[in-house]
């Protein structure tokens, strides 16, 4: 089995082969990567933030086009919120197998900081994976270094290390026996 990873076009090109490369070290699965244009919903005005649930019904329609039978990811610039959060990273439809990230809140523009291509690679490798892994079965881990653990803050998220705990990769492993 393998990833697909959709690419919206107004992610840095730049950023795609190195996060893939990242996600597939994690998870220890080939990723395909997909460059598109995709059409966006669930703007909302108000918040100035996209609904990461209208957007999944997205990722879902094009799965559907593409033919993929795997799991796939969108990854997206565009800042998103679900249900009663302020924001998300990402989110996850594991029975679609479709989830997405943004990686508005993952760049340190964000948060007026230096640029660092190091980081925003880093932090879209392990949200990426992160959401991956909940399309593959595996829960939220209480463990704060491993990638299935649950970050509300980016300080949070950068205390992840690009890898699985070991009861998260035994878990893993045990999907695919």
């Amino acid at each position: 089995m393998g990833v697909t990873i959709i690419w919206d076009h107004q992610v840095p090109a730049g950023l795609r082969l190195p996060v893939g490369r990242r996600i597939e070290t994690v998870l220890r699965l080939p990723v395909t990567l997909v460059d598109a244009d995709v059409l966006i919903n669930g703007f909302h005005p108000e918040r100035n933030q996209y609904d990461a649930a209208a957007i999944l019904d997205r990722v879902l329609f094009m799965k559907g086009r593409m033919g993929c039978r795997g799991p796939v990811l969108l990854v997206v610039t565009h800042d998103l919120y679900a249900g009663g959060c302020d924001f998300v990273f990402g989110l996850a439809r594991p029975q679609t197998g479709c989830a997405v990230i943004s990686i508005a809140r993952l760049d340190n523009a964000f948060y007026r900081r230096a640029d660092d291509f190091d980081d925003l690679a880093d932090r879209a490798g392990k949200e990426g994976a992160h959401e991956i892994g909940h399309l593959l079965g595996l829960e939220h881990c209480t463990n704060p270094e491993c990638v299935m653990f649950k970050p509300a803050t980016l300080a949070e998220l950068d205390r992840k290390k690009l890898t699985l705990c070991p009861s998260c990769r035994a878990a893993l492993a045990a999907v695919f026996r």
